[in-house]
Parts: C-alpha cells; sequence; structure tokens
C-alpha cells in the first residue's frame, strides 16, 4: 500500500455554485508529510479542532478509484489522504453500522483511525476532479475519520492494518 498525496487545506475553496467556479485556491496545500493530532485532525486544516466535524476531521481515498477517469492527480478530489493499494470504502461506517479502526504507518509509526462515514462526493466533483466524477464517485468518494493517536504521515510506501473491522450496530 502506499500514501500517493496529502492535503492539508486551510480554507475552503468550494461555496456556492459549482458553475460560478471555485475561489482561488490557497498555495501549499499538497504535502509530504502531514502531522495528525489525536481527535483534532490534521495541524493546517480547516477542520483542525471543529466541533462540527470532530469525527469527519480527515477524510482518507483510495485513489485507484480515479482510474476509471484517466490518468488524474488525486489532490483534485480535495481528501487529506489518498491511498493506493487498499479499498478504503470498505471501512466505512453509516446507518446502523460502526466503522472500522485502522492504522496507517508510513514509517513513523502507527496512527490510528475510527471511520465513520463515507465522505460522499459533491457536485464540485465534476469542477475539481472532472466531468462526470459526481456521480462517478458515489459510494467510492472515500472515508471521513476520526484520529485516534498524535503522529506524522509521510507520502510512500505505508502499512494500512485494520485493527476493528466496520460492525452493524446493536
Amino acid at each position: 500500500m502506499e500514501i500517493v498525496a496529502l492535503l492539508v487545506s486551510p480554507v475552503h475553496a468550494f461555496e456556492g455554485r459549482p458553475q460560478d467556479g471555485p475561489r482561488p485556491e490557497p498555495p501549499g496545500v499538497a504535502r509530504e508529510e502531514v502531522a495528525v493530532r489525536a481527535g483534532l485532525g490534521l495541524v493546517g486544516d480547516r477542520y483542525f479542532n471543529h466541533a462540527a466535524h470532530r469525527n469527519a476531521a480527515v477524510t482518507v481515498f483510495d485513489a485507484a478509484t480515479l482510474d476509471v477517469f484517466g490518468p488524474l492527480d488525486p489532490h483534485r478530489t480535495r481528501r487529506n489522504i489518498a491511498i493506493r493499494g487498499y479499498p478504503v470504502d470498505d471501512l466505512a461506517g453509516g446507518r446502523n453500522r460502526i466503522g472500522a479502526v485502522f492504522s496507517l504507518d508510513s514509517g513513523a509509526g502507527p496512527v490510528r483511525l475510527q471511520a465513520f462515514r463515507p465522505a460522499n462526493p459533491c457536485a464540485w466533483m465534476d469542477v475539481s476532479v472532472t466531468p462526470g466524477a459526481f456521480r462517478g464517485l458515489r459510494g467510492r468518494g472515500g472515508i471521513r475519520c476520526h484520529p485516534l493517536d498524535d503522529g506524522v504521515l509521510r507520502l510512500g510506501a505505508a502499512i494500512l492494518t485494520v485493527l476493528e473491522p466496520p460492525h452493524t450496530a446493536e
């Protein structure tokens, strides 16, 4: 498995209507490494310590889902962590389902994440990724997670370990 893209976005560039286009993207959002803080998110990201997104502060995405559209930069999805080599959508929770607890280790030690729900694509995907991405990524838009550990994640080879698989709520 490999971490192929890391994104920390200080502001939300996609507000309003997609046909009006996004605000200018702030420079330097792509990273070679990110600092993760337990319960808070990615340092420098707009959802870091944001109460409304406490259980969804970090998004993890399977870059292989973009392959049907041709070679595309996974940063364009605006997901925080894009990996290749594991179907992360299988880890999601959702209605009557508890998401998996998993760890990512890119060499600086494992960082545990709790998957909570799917990161459903929005209409902006047709603007930021490619036409047809909004529909094409339904059910494959990644997962929203809550970080359980402090740590560092880096681009490159990594290990994803499922510690607790998703299960049905009782």
